[in-house]
């Protein structure tokens, strides 16, 4: 039996993580406190559709830091999987690893999904803005690797 669906609301408080990145250092949501955050959730480092979600948000980073973004990437993959990832793609951006499924659970970006009539559990592919104060500003949920970093820029206006 599946656990019942999370789905975050705009201006519900982002769920807090503590979780490690790429290259083995802890990273928490209260460390981006009086930032703006987009945390994009996606099922493997180094498959085709992610790699293009992660590559666009690579070649899209100026602007958004311009307007005072931080991107996170968010993934079950272990550290060692998204280093090698970064270094293949020329990331520009921190990857954290939640091999546990409890952040990705917790933003509901992780339960059942459906492809081609099946049901099977998994990661949801999502992107989440949280603004200055921890709260979320956008749930974007079931978005599609290719295209979705416009989307985003064009809601966030950037």
């Amino acid at each position: 039996m599946s656990k019942e669906k999370v789905v975050l609301e705009v201006g519900s408080v982002a769920p807090s993580f503590e979780l490690l990145d790429e290259a083995g250092q802890k990273h928490k949501l209260s460390d981006y406190k009086g930032k703006k955050v987009i945390i994009f959730c996606y099922p493997a480092a180094m498959t085709p559709g992610c790699t293009t979600q992660a590559c666009d948000f690579r070649d899209s980073i100026e602007p958004l830091k311009e307007a005072g973004y931080v991107v996170l990437g968010l993934s079950p993959d272990k550290p060692e999987k998204l280093k090698n990832f970064i270094e293949r793609d020329n990331l520009n951006f921190t990857l954290l690893s939640d091999p546990d499924k409890t952040t990705l659970e917790a933003y509901g970006a992780y339960g059942d999904k459906s492809l081609y009539g099946r049901i099977s559990r998994g990661v949801i592919r999502s992107t989440f803005v949280i603004d200055y104060e921890g709260k979320i500003e956008h749930a974007l949920y079931n978005v599609k690797a290719t295209g979705h970093v416009s989307r985003v820029r064009s809601l966030l206006e950037v």
